[in-house]
């Protein structure tokens, strides 16, 4: 047979009461926290594309030199040779659900920009060149590709997902990086910031 424990002598009911109040009360506060905690761990990261900077911001640049994607024999591109011009970057894949909504989006923008000297690089990660190549004719992309065949750039450039836009000054420095799929707005923001 179980007994009850005893309160020590000298409690008064009203003691017990709120000693087991408090108690139960600091559980259920630890289970809501830990519930808390378990919901965010299992919810995936969300959209950054509005974030406010990233550890590469203000940093030069890495450079490489990547092959362009293409059907021919690949000349390769050189980051360094745009220096004195503002790039973006665009990391993408084919697969990628939000590199298809917005490709269209930086093919508009690149052919309104072009005739400013801003560069648009795109660098198709973590895919195949046949399925590289289909996706920028099916989305009309004009602007230049090139392949991180080994993933080495998207390492250097922090990359944990793709889509992922990286925004570079004339000087060679990182102004910004969107992780996410861009928007319209994103886009101009950024690239205004490029224009000083």
């Amino acid at each position: 047979m179980e007994s009850e424990a005893k309160p020590p002598e000298g409690t008064s009911p009203d003691e017990i009461h709120d000693e087991k109040f408090t108690g139960g009360l600091v559980s259920l506060i630890n289970v809501a926290l830990l519930a808390l905690l378990g919901s965010q761990l299992l919810v995936p990261a969300q959209d950054q594309s509005h974030s406010s900077s990233s550890p590469l911001d203000g940093h030069p640049a890495p450079d490489f030199t990547l092959a362009v994607l293409s059907t021919h024999a690949a000349s390769n591109i050189h980051l360094a040779t745009f220096k004195g011009k503002p790039v973006l970057l665009n990391f993408w894949a084919s697969w990628c659900d939000p590199c298809k909504h917005e490709a269209p989006l930086l093919e508009v923008t690149w052919r309104r920009v072009q005739s400013q000297g801003i560069v648009f690089l795109g660098i198709d990660f973590q895919d195949t060149q046949s399925d590289g190549l289909s996706f920028i004719q099916h989305y009309g992309i004009t602007y230049p590709n090139v392949v991180d065949a080994n993933g080495s750039t998207a390492i250097n450039y922090g990359v944990t997902g793709v889509p992922e836009t990286v925004f570079i000054d004339r000087h060679g420095v990182i102004v910004h990086k969107v992780i996410g799929e861009l928007t319209e707005q994103t886009l101009d923001s950024n690239l205004q910031l490029l224009s000083r």
